[in-house]
């Protein structure tokens, strides 16, 4: 499991507000655009609340951002560098409501873009359909432990080794959930966006 303290909250927070005012949204217009309560959207624009992976799902579907997106700006506001991301630099994220922690393997705005996941064990993370509109290329592959990924209603099990590349010519609602009970899943995401 990383253990790297989250220094990505703050710029996450500062991010999601920059986004919503260059579209020239109120805290109301996102309120209803992404179906997250106008209070909790103020919380975690002023760095109240973290938000969760779904919350993230949602937020970024409504700003048309893929969630990869969105981190990556924030990471990039942090002055990451544009070619290079050295392991002891690269942004860790935990999500505050399953412990999921995401490390960006390559740098902000790279394409494809390469995440790293470590999902605790029996944690479930959803995803709005929306999240991956914008996205070309999405594949899962998993490293260590078992993964289970639900799109729409269509499950999938991974094992150490598998690769799952996700149909995008109709986005469905997905999740991730590792159903061990002791084991961590440990997979790596690559992303390309449209």
């Amino acid at each position: 499991m990383m253990d790297e303290p989250d220094a990505l909250a703050p710029l996450l927070a500062a991010r999601i507000r920059r986004e919503r005012e260059a579209r020239g949204w109120s805290i109301a217009a996102l309120a209803e655009a992404s179906g997250v309560s106008r209070a909790m959207i103020s919380k975690v624009e002023r760095g109240e609340a973290s938000p969760t992976a779904a919350l993230l799902g949602r937020l970024s579907g409504a700003l048309g951002l893929t969630v990869s997106t969105l981190l990556a700006r924030a990471e990039a506001d942090g002055g990451a560098s544009n070619r290079l991301a050295r392991a002891a630099e690269q942004a860790v994220w935990t999500d505050p409501g399953t412990g999921y922690v995401r490390r960006a393997l390559t740098p902000p705005g790279t394409d494809p873009d390469l995440v790293l996941v470590e999902l605790p064990p029996l944690a479930e993370v959803p995803y709005p359909a929306a999240s991956y509109a914008l996205m070309r290329g999405h594949c899962v592959w998993l490293l260590a432990g078992r993964l289970l990924i639900r799109e729409g209603g269509e499950e999938t099990a991974l094992h150490p080794g598998d690769c799952l590349a996700y149909d995008l010519s109709r986005p469905r609602d997905c999740a991730y959930r590792n159903p061990s009970a002791s084991e961590w899943a440990r997979y790596v995401v690559a992303l390309s966006r449209r």
